[in-house]
């Protein structure tokens, strides 16, 4: 068990994964309730999820600059962190994009991809869960495979409307639009990977 005095970091890690779903889940409720022209007070919500995010990065690097000891080795947290960060903001570059390029109506695919974000989004905080007892845990592998499967999906949804995008959309407005919207729904599953990736690095540095 983690010592008691470090528990800050990981409930910490842990916050900014549970906000990484909230996050992804009203990504989801937007793109299956599809408002465009309601999108404006959609990403207020979401702007302050964001601005969650970052004020718990902010705490927790304040706390890595005064600290004398910490319970994992510094550049982890701060990389680990900075991963974590990374998921929120990529999740708000996809309203950001269905909103200044106007899109009117959302694919198959585009609901698609979200779906996959949520379940590589849950992952995720079931992973950063099980870092304070990262010698002994049983579920963080099978956690951290299970990212890495969404995320394998999610290129192979990915391909394939692109594809279909490509060979199919004859306007190239929509075509740009629709585009922008499938790669920023993969940086954001990327981005899920990409903390299973860390939390590999801080396990093996720190075992």
């Amino acid at each position: 068990m983690a010592r008691k005095a470090d528990s800050f970091y990981f409930d910490n890690f842990n916050a900014c994964a549970e906000n990484n779903c909230r996050a992804a889940r009203l990504l989801e409720q937007v793109m299956r309730e599809y408002d465009p022209d309601g999108l404006q007070a959609r990403i207020d919500e979401m702007h302050e999820l964001e601005q969650a995010g970052d004020e718990l990065r902010h705490e927790l690097l304040d706390c890595v600059l005064t600290a004398f000891i910490t319970p994992i080795e510094r550049e982890g947290i701060v990389a680990l962190s900075a991963r974590l960060d990374d998921v929120t903001d990529y999740i708000e570059g996809v309203l950001h994009r269905l909103y200044y390029n106007n899109v009117r109506e959302l694919t198959a695919g585009a609901l698609e991809m979200v779906t996959l974000l949520v379940r590589a989004c849950d992952e995720v905080r079931d992973t950063v869960a099980e870092l304070p007892n990262f010698r002994k845990s049983k579920t963080m592998h099978d956690h951290i495979v299970a990212v890495n499967t969404v995320e394998g999906l999610a290129d192979d949804v990915f391909v394939r409307i692109m594809r279909e995008l490509h060979t199919s959309e004859t306007d190239a407005v929509r075509l740009i639009a629709t585009r922008e919207t499938y790669q920023y729904l993969e940086y954001c599953v990327d981005a899920c990977e990409h903390v299973g990736d860390e939390v590999m690095g801080i396990v093996m540095e720190n075992s």
